[in-house]
């Protein structure tokens, strides 16, 4: 396994296709950016417990839109609509805002905000845990071998092979 091919992946995702979500892509090439993007939160993460800046929300918040034009291709590689990402966005999006309404109720009111917003919030928690595990099942899905409503078949990506830019 070639970490500079991986890395390559990542870097033509993000710059040539940040929110591209026309085409298809293969499980290979998807799991790899993630494994990739997963690898540079934690970086961030890191940089992060030292400088005491918000790099890993910042970082995150910049690889959304790769990240869901990516799962769109690949939920088209398996004949799906790749606005179903969306679902699974919205969902997040959400989660992520009572998640924080709730903390900050807690802080200012007490026990008070917990019961504020806690229920709501572990409901909307229990559903974009769903759409996660709804969304992570279509993803390891194989994709279609032939040319689907989305395009033809994705190339087959190889970690151990580089694949040269175009001069």
């Amino acid at each position: 396994m070639d970490m500079q091919a991986i890395f390559d992946n990542f870097r033509r995702t993000v710059s040539e296709h940040y929110f591209d979500m026309n085409g298809r892509v293969g499980r290979a090439q998807f799991w790899y950016f993630v494994l990739a993007n997963i690898a540079f939160s934690i970086l961030a993460g890191l940089l992060q417990s030292v400088t005491i800046l918000p790099l890993a929300a910042l970082y995150n918040l910049a690889m959304l839109l790769p990240a869901a034009g990516m799962g769109a291709r690949r939920l088209q590689d398996t004949g799906r609509d790749g606005k179903l990402v969306w679902i699974f966005l919205i969902a997040g999006f959400i989660s992520q805002v009572m998640t924080v309404m709730m903390a900050l109720s807690t802080y200012s009111l007490g026990l008070a905000g917990f019961f504020l917003f806690g229920a709501q919030t572990a409901l909307i928690n229990i559903a974009f845990l769903i759409a996660s595990l709804v969304m992570i099942y279509f993803w390891v899905q194989p994709g279609d071998p032939l040319p689907n409503a989305y395009g033809p078949p994705p190339p087959r990506f190889d970690p151990s092979q580089r694949v040269m830019p175009p001069v």
